[in-house]
């Protein structure tokens, strides 16, 4: 890893040097990736990690990846501020908006963005007998009205890195007697994100968290949000051994019971990557990405390029430039094409380096 980091860090210039040695003993790209927002890079200890588990399962001997699963179900839930009983382990958002999909009553109005992520909304539309509405991102909250009975909306949209008014949108609900669920995937790990002020928040790991794939987080109400645990297997069990066979008699009294059968491989690796989360901190992880992000966007308007207004974010796409995506990989410079638009995403790998590095391609 060469370059610069941001320099914008809060703090003192020890906490400045620790947040750089952390990074470069574990982040080593071998090219210029700027692309979190499709898949984040994974820490040297998490591949260790992952590496360990294989190989003692391997030899017979497995290491305890249940207990990985447990240790990172509570590093997820004290990174967005809730009690690890509120948080359910799985593997995807879809799995999860099916779910809360699956608990509304005929003819309920679902409220939503327009052009939000499919695994977000979709389960939804696949309801026949909901009413599914969508509007602007940014009149989400002013659409908010009697009768509207969930709205469900991403923190910040993938395609263009817009952060929603999850305040306002919150009052809105509440105003109307309408539950929230927030989309959390291209937030978690470099947003403050307060899971406790939704009903429901759900988060894929493999983003801006740097976990592996196979990773996802559901937040739920103390009381479990009348949710219908309906794909629970063993592991919703109060005590899962225990519920192997047959139905089971018990349901685990938390939201464990809306756990998936665990991709246990990536939680070992899962684990890891959420303690080295917590050791670098969001806020100086936030400072360095929006850092790097402010930095590209006056880079663009120096080329005469306007990107998407996303102010306070590290996702910054550029309409009209999306076709480029092929010749900068080529160039080893990892970005992504969305929606016509060329999506760059900032995280705590990257350097000014990078940014003028794609600031120079963009120019040629």
């Amino acid at each position: 890893m060469d370059g610069e980091f941001s320099g914008a860090h809060s703090g003192s210039m020890e906490t400045l040097g620790t947040f750089e040695s952390l990074v470069r003993a574990e982040f080593a790209p071998k090219n210029t990736y700027l692309n979190t927002a499709s898949t984040g890079l994974l820490p040297a200890r998490t591949v260790a990690a992952m590496r360990v588990a294989v190989e003692s399962a391997a030899a017979g001997d497995p290491t305890d990846m249940f207990g990985d699963v447990e240790a990172s179900r509570t590093a997820y839930a004290r990174l967005v501020g809730v009690p690890d009983s509120r948080v359910a382990a799985g593997a995807s958002v879809a799995v999860y908006s099916g779910l809360i999909a699956a608990s509304l009553p005929e003819g309920a109005e679902v409220l939503t963005a327009e052009g939000d992520f499919s695994s977000l909304v979709n389960p939804f539309h696949i309801r026949s007998d909901l009413k599914v509405r969508s509007v602007p991102l940014e009149r989400l909250a002013e659409s908010v009205r009697p009768g509207t009975a969930l709205v469900a909306v991403s923190a910040a949209q993938s395609a263009d890195g817009r952060i929603a008014d999850l305040p306002a949108i919150g009052e809105a609900a509440r105003q109307y007697g309408a539950r929230t669920y927030v989309d959390a995937s291209q937030a978690t790990g470099w947003l403050d994100f307060d899971a406790d002020a939704h009903d429901y928040s759900v988060s894929v790991g493999f983003k801006w968290l740097f976990c592996p794939r196979g990773v996802a987080f559901l937040v739920v109400p103390a009381d479990l949000g009348g949710l219908t645990p309906l794909f629970a297997g063993w592991v919703a069990g109060e005590r899962p051994w225990d519920a192997c066979y047959g139905s089971i008699d018990e349901l685990a009294h938390s939201a464990r019971r809306f756990d998936e059968s665990p991709a246990l491989f990536s939680y070992a690796g899962a684990r890891r990557s959420l303690e080295l989360l917590a050791e670098l901190g969001v806020d100086t992880i936030r400072a360095h990405d929006l850092a790097l992000a402010d930095r590209f966007r006056t880079g663009l308007a120096a080329l005469g390029h306007t990107p998407v207004p996303s102010p306070g974010s590290p996702i910054v796409s550029v309409p009209e430039l999306g076709h480029r995506q092929g010749e900068l990989s080529e160039a080893g410079i990892e970005v992504s094409d969305r929606a016509g638009n060329l999506r760059t995403a900032f995280h705590l790998y990257n350097t000014t380096d990078d940014v003028d590095r794609l600031l120079d391609a963009l120019s040629s």
